[in-house]
């Protein structure tokens, strides 16, 4: 799969179209160099890769410097194996590199990135899928609360009857995570952890941000459900925040 996030730096052309024909980012960009500028002027990391398009591999060192750990982070969670998070991020830092060439300011540099990542995971786990490896494996359905559920209780069933820590609660919502689909995943993730708003969650996933707020509502709730058997078993709900805020600290960034 090729990475073309619409309208924020990679160009395309539709076969059967002829050399002189624009692209769609060619006739989407052609009306807006005002957003070029504006993203240029507002965000010092598409500075840094237009530094990267003029041939300035300190730049691009840089950038990986900034975002490594947090792609690692957000495959690791998406894929549900380390080691093959690490190559993922290998591989999107690549797909950066080789468009360089081509890249546009349409959007903040993040989200472009975390479009190109999300394109990795999807065709990481659709592989797998094929080898019908078993790790993680994302839920199909936007809802899966009894699935959630027995796997909640499953695992705190393990655990003594006394309050969970910290590391206990963490674990528990780790599971609960990757419990969910794989686009209530990526949502989840991208407003929790990357404190991206409902336009920039939308931006990275071609999806409304209505849309994008019914999802992480969807995820929410799912959320909730998987981790009740923890909190009934007297885990302080302080670190279970994530099922309760996921959608709600997103609220103001409705636009």
């Amino acid at each position: 799969m090729q990475c073309r996030p619409q309208g924020i730096g990679l160009q395309a052309r539709h076969p059967g179209e002829s050399p002189g024909t624009p692209t769609i980012n060619e006739r989407t960009l052609s009306i807006s160099e005002s957003t070029a500028e504006r993203y240029t002027l507002a965000d010092p990391d598409v500075r840094l890769m237009l530094q990267v398009r003029d041939g300035d591999a300190q730049a691009f060192e840089e950038l990986m410097l900034r975002y490594q750990n947090r792609l690692m982070s957000l495959l690791a969670h998406l894929i549900g194996q380390r080691d093959l998070a690490e190559d993922l991020t290998q591989e999107v830092f690549l797909r950066v590199y080789r468009a360089r060439k081509r890249y546009v300011p349409g959007a903040k540099f993040s989200t472009w990135l975390f479009t190109i990542a999300g394109n990795v995971a999807s065709n990481a786990l659709r592989s797998k899928s094929r080898r019908r490896e078993v790790h993680l494996a994302p839920r199909t359905s936007d809802s899966a609360p009894q699935s959630l559920e027995a796997a909640a209780v499953a695992a705190s069933g393990l655990m003594p009857t006394r309050q969970l820590d910290k590391a206990e609660m963490c674990a528990a919502v780790q599971q609960a995570v990757a419990g969910l689909n794989e686009r209530q995943r990526m949502a989840v993730l991208l407003a929790k952890f990357e404190h991206f708003s409902y336009s920039d969650i939308g931006a990275v996933m071609d999806m409304t941000p209505q849309a994008v707020k019914s999802l992480l509502s969807r995820a929410r709730c799912n959320l909730r459900q998987a981790l009740q058997p923890y909190l009934d078993r007297g885990a302080p709900i302080g670190n279970g925040e994530l099922a309760e805020s996921v959608a709600d600290s997103q609220e103001s960034s409705l636009e």
